[in-house]
């Protein structure tokens, strides 16, 4: 059994109750305890190291509880979209930038066209379904970042002094992005392309850090000062920007 594998299977699960916040409980082969609250209504999870005691594991939390509160007083204060229907009329956004959906039907292959600066036109073929039609628009959305994230790594590259060696567009559920450090490997939320094009960089920039410090620090925000100073500005419309209406998972391990 590989040394990943082993790790995964030493971890067990399970709820503790604190106050009124019920805290899943991840116990792992760490060292120290990691908090976090989650979209969309702000559920709390615990990774703690495997010998660790219920009682300290709650007297942490507990620690934190005004913490905790804020980040679900946030959530809860967040706008949610409603169910994207795919039909016409309906806004989406494109890098910041809100467009009416204008769905066309026609034979031929399935396309997205933005027209005047106003419109997002979808053609589809008669009879396509609303998921099919949002896999249309996930792919698109997927090609404008592709686009646009080359680029910017070659222009963040030399500035930041790391590389990442391979990157990614994938739809994450609790994260702007994510960094394997000993691969180099960063993968982007598909959620970026709806959002300003300072908030892609934020991220790209946030996940390069991350080769020099693995933790939030505070060596890793003096680093984010220094290459990027209004990163807390791009944090902050991130933390505010409308939630999707997404089936969210109870938590992601």
């Amino acid at each position: 059994m590989s040394t990943s594998n082993l790790l995964r299977d030493q971890a067990t699960h399970g709820i503790l109750q604190v106050l009124d916040i019920p805290v899943l409980v991840v116990r792992k082969p760490i060292k120290n305890l990691h908090l976090a609250v989650y979209p969309p209504d702000g559920r709390v999870r615990d990774s703690a190291p495997l010998r660790i005691t219920d009682e300290n594991i709650r007297l942490a939390i507990i620690s934190r509880l005004k913490w905790i509160r804020k980040q679900q007083a946030a959530f809860e204060a967040q706008p949610r979209q409603s169910a994207r229907e795919m039909v016409t009329g309906e806004s989406h956004y494109v890098f910041g930038q809100r467009y009416r959906l204008e769905v066309i039907e026609r034979q031929g292959r399935h396309e997205i066209v933005i027209k005047n600066k106003t419109t997002l036109q979808l053609f589809v073929r008669p009879g396509t379904s609303t998921r099919s039609r949002k896999t249309v628009l996930h792919e698109w959305y997927r090609q404008q970042l592709k686009k646009r994230i080359p680029p910017l790594l070659d222009h963040w590259h030399p500035i930041i002094g790391k590389q990442a060696a391979d990157w990614g567009v994938k739809k994450m559920k609790t994260k702007w992005g994510s960094c394997n450090i000993s691969q180099r490997r960063i993968w982007l939320n598909l959620e970026l392309a709806k959002k300003p094009v300072e908030c892609l960089e934020y991220v790209l920039v946030h996940e390069l850090v991350h080769l020099h410090e693995r933790h939030h620090n505070d060596r890793f925000k003096g680093l984010m000062d220094k290459f990027l100073p209004q990163w807390r500005s791009c944090r902050e419309t991130l933390q505010h920007a409308p939630l999707g209406h997404e089936q969210w998972a109870e938590f992601e391990y």
